[in-house]
């Protein structure tokens, strides 16, 4: 199988944590809404993207790109994130 992650959304709120992640398949059709497959694959790209998350997180190179709010606040970041399959693709 090869899908490649787009987004992922987190969300945490007092009982639970919510992950929203968008990602492009090859083999779409085959892999139903409820299936085993499909929630392996879910699980092995939103491990693999928030690991990449926290590791760029690290690298401390953390730029604010937006923000919102006044008592409520609302900041977005943007990390640069390493990714290691891109230079693997490129060198093929």
């Amino acid at each position: 199988m090869s899908a490649q992650l787009q987004r992922l959304v987190v969300e945490i709120k007092a009982e639970e944590l919510i992950i929203r992640a968008l990602y492009k398949t090859d083999d779409a059709a085959k892999l139903g809404p409820n299936t085993k497959s499909r929630t392996r694959e879910v699980t092995e790209l939103t491990r693999a993207g928030l690991t990449d998350a926290l590791e760029a997180l690290e690298g401390g190179d953390v730029t604010m790109c937006g923000t919102s709010g006044f008592t409520t606040r609302e900041d977005l970041i943007s990390v640069a994130l390493p990714r290691p399959y891109e230079a693997r693709e490129a060198a093929s």
